[in-house]
C-alpha cells in the first residue's frame, strides 16, 4: 500500500524549491540591471553571481538547522 502521507510533503517542498529559484532569478536579474544601469557600481556579471552566491549561502545555513 502507498504511503500517502508523503505526497503533499514532496509536493509542498518542490514548490518551495520552485519559488525559491524563481525568487533567486529574479534577485540575481535585478541586481545584474542595476549594475548595468550604473556601471560604476560593478560588473553586471559578477553583481548577479555575488547576489545569488549570498542566497545560495543563505540556504545551506537554513539547510544545515
Amino acid at each position: 500500500m502507498p504511503d500517502e502521507g508523503n505526497h503533499p510533503a514532496s509536493s509542498l517542498a518542490l514548490a518551495v524549491l520552485l519559488l525559491l529559484v524563481l525568487v533567486t532569478l529574479l534577485l540575481a536579474g535585478s541586481v545584474g540591471y542595476v549594475a548595468h544601469r550604473h556601471p560604476t557600481l560593478a560588473v553586471p556579471i559578477t553583481a548577479a553571481g555575488m547576489a545569488v552566491a549570498l542566497v545560495v549561502a543563505c540556504l545551506g545555513v537554513i539547510a544545515a538547522r
